[in-house]
């Protein structure tokens, strides 16, 4: 494996609002951050995770008046359950901080002071919706009434969730506060505006340089295409923050102190560890910053963040990584459905890793949204952690134990077989380095099967039966367990807990960076299960637990529009006599090209051995290369009538299972299979 120079990494992800529990979405961010630093960390780099609650604003202080309590015993509290909510998920923080914290007032002011000194900051009178009866200033989502376009009521002052329209809220018909039910009147009040447009050119520069995937960078270009506004900066009191020194009952908007919040949250560590605070946000240096944060937000951290840290001479982010959406079952999460699931209710009824795997065989590079699927994930889980990777271990153990008194051979009798998962391990790393977390694990679980053909194919349950063959079992049984030891090293930072587990068994550490050299002569402890198997009753019983206490109660804003829930595979039901009808067979792929003018089909020429070659057209195109078919083996439907297409004639179809996209695998029956054999 390559060697690299140690690095020095600060990361930070997404603030959540201390306002209510954590959810999915939240451990969606929180996982892949995680993931990412692990594995840098695995690699021998300085690499450490900081975050913080975003503690600040309106909605926080609403809340905590309506449960009788102060703002700071509301965020105490929530902070208490969003930490042990990523405990749970094994996120491994070097520090969760609080915005509401001296630290960030005193960067928070410091910047300001910096912005106004540099003529960044503009103050200037504004009319905005007042509540009269609550004495306070109405944001959008304050303001309810009827849409202009559809008619709906108790629509929101931004967006109708009826009909789609966007209007702002003096458009609404008799719109009334949210909060007090009064009608909003118009009031002026002077706020204070960071002059975003006069860092256009630095923006239009920072969106040019690779800092931002394409896709963001060109949805930012929206924005200075169209001419960059002022950024209003301020908010009226009431209001929970930190008043603006100098401007008696004007607070910084939240959005404000909540990414100054990273830094906050380093210094309180670095006062803690001793680490050197400077040199991770100085301009010149040769440390590293990362974000990873929702795309819903990359408007605050990709514009206004790296021009206010311009402004006040502060380094910008190495690089911003932004995800999708997490939708459940195909759909925006759902409390009517039980799909909107809050991360201590996971926790209740099923194992943190089970999640942590099943985001990392899903999150690429991309912004797109992942899509939890809950019968796929219960599948997957089951299927590449139980069935593979961990029966590698279980099935190679039991003999050592029995047979070895848990002991190691002298010698690796399979060297090159080592040598090649050790060689994969380069690629595989650079897939995580590039957020691609979906290829490195199919590469991993290409590797397992690997391993559970060469244990298929040995039999050492048959060697252990014939009298003399005992070293043939120990040599492949520790070849076994050499090969889930390089697996599981690189499975550690997606599966911590269970590679605490292995490394008790191993008694060994799974250091990314020490697999150069087999275990030899060495002695294992007894093995213990690593991992249950997901049992589907449990994602049941967590679903239920998310719907409403009343099933009558509407979705609310967070809801989707109810739609039709997806047929389940069991609703549909054939006759044990058609599907008999079905001649599965083996067949080696000898040909594989593209098809002019197809998107997603490649054209397979298939050989069924005694019955011939067959064409197929395969749409599996987004999942493999041509080149890297040729040869396989796989199972397809031989019996199926001839289909004219508009490229050719498909003679058959090729059988894969996933999600679609690259998700896709082919059906591959074990060595011995020959093409022909009929699959029974």
């Amino acid at each position: 494996m390559a060697a690299h120079a140690p690095r020095k990494i600060l990361v930070t992800s997404a603030l959540p609002y201390a306002n209510g529990p954590l959810h999915l979405g939240h451990m969606l961010e929180q996982v892949q951050t995680d993931i990412w630093v692990r594995f840098q960390q695995s690699r021998g780099h300085d690499c450490l995770y900081v975050c913080a609650d975003d503690a600040h604003g309106t909605a926080i202080m609403l809340a905590a008046e309506k449960l009788g309590i102060s703002p700071e015993q509301h965020i105490d509290t929530m902070r208490e359950l969003h930490v042990k909510d990523s405990d749970g998920f094994f996120i491994n923080f070097a520090n969760f901080h609080s915005t509401h914290s001296p630290e960030n007032r005193k960067w928070s002011e410091k910047i300001y002071k910096r912005l106004k000194d540099n003529g960044h900051i503009a103050s200037r009178t504004i009319t905005q919706a007042f509540d009269p009866e609550k004495q306070l200033f109405l944001a959008d989502r304050f303001i309810k009434g009827s849409c202009p376009r559809c008619k709906a009521d108790d629509q929101y002052g931004d967006n109708c969730e009826n009909c789609g329209a966007t209007y702002t809220p003096a458009d609404l018909i008799n719109p009334v506060s949210a909060i007090s039910g009064a009608t909003p009147v118009e009031k002026e009040s002077t706020h204070f505006f960071f002059k975003l447009p006069e860092f256009e050119d630095m923006l239009k520069a920072w969106l040019d340089s690779d800092t931002l995937q394409p896709q963001v960078a060109n949805k930012l270009r929206e924005w200075t295409d169209a001419g960059l506004q002022e950024w209003d900066i301020s908010r009226d009191a009431p209001y929970f923050g930190f008043e603006i020194p100098g401007e008696p009952d004007k607070y910084f908007y939240v959005w404000l102190d909540a990414p100054i919040g990273y830094i906050a949250s380093f210094e309180n560590y670095c006062q803690r560890s001793g680490h050197a605070f400077d040199e991770y946000w100085k301009p010149g240096t040769d440390t590293e910053l990362y974000h990873f944060i929702g795309k819903d937000i990359i408007n605050f951290h990709g514009l206004f963040w790296p021009a206010m840290l311009h402004s006040a001479g502060l380094r910008p982010p190495t690089a911003i990584y932004a995800h999708g959406f997490l939708t459940v079952n195909g759909t925006k999460m759902s409390k009517s459905r039980g799909t909107f699931i809050n991360a201590s209710t996971y926790l209740e009824h099923l194992d943190a890793e089970y999640l942590r795997y099943y985001f990392a065989a899903k999150l690429s590079n991309s912004v797109d949204d992942i899509d939890l699927n809950l019968e796929d994930f219960v599948q997957r889980v089951n299927s590449d952690v139980v069935g593979k990777v961990v029966n590698i271990a279980s099935r190679c153990a039991g003999f050592l134990r029995k047979g070895f008194n848990n002991r190691l051979t002298d010698a690796c009798a399979e060297p090159a077989l080592l040598a090649d998962f050790i060689a994969a391990g380069d690629g595989i790393a650079e897939l995580y380095e590039q957020r691609e977390f979906n290829k490195a694990v199919r590469e991993i679980i290409a590797l397992a099967d690997r391993a559970n053909q060469y244990i298929d194919m040995k039999k050492p349950w048959v060697l252990a039966r014939e009298e003399g063959r005992e070293k043939e079992v120990h040599d492949v049984c520790s070849v076994g367990i050499n090969l889930f030891r390089v697996l599981m090293t690189y499975l550690k930072p997606v599966l911590p807990a269970m590679a605490a587990k292995s490394e008790s068994f191993l008694n060994v550490s799974l250091d990314w960076t020490d697999l150069q050299a087999p275990l030899t002569r060495h002695e294992l402890s007894t093995f213990k299960p690593l991992i249950q198997r997901v049992d589907p009753k449990d994602v049941e019983a967590m679903v239920e637990a998310s719907k409403p206490a009343d099933a009558s109660e509407a979705p609310g804003k967070t809801d989707a529009t109810p739609a039709a829930k997806p047929p389940k595979a069991q609703d549909t039901v054939i006759d044990f006599e058609d599907f008999a009808k079905i001649d599965l067979r083996i067949a080696k792929i000898t040909a594989a090209e593209h098809v002019s003018g197809a998107d997603k089909l490649l054209q397979l020429t298939l050989d069924l051995g005694d019955m011939g070659s067959k064409q197929v057209f395969a749409g599996i195109k987004s999942a493999y290369r041509p080149e890297d078919l040729v040869g396989r083996l796989t199972v397809v439907v031989a019996n199926l009538a001839p289909r004219k297409m508009r490229f050719g004639v498909s003679e058959g179809m090729v059988l894969a299972a996933g999600s679609g996209g690259d998700e896709l695998y082919l059906l591959e029956p074990h060595e011995g299979a020959q093409p022909g054999m009929q699959v029974k």
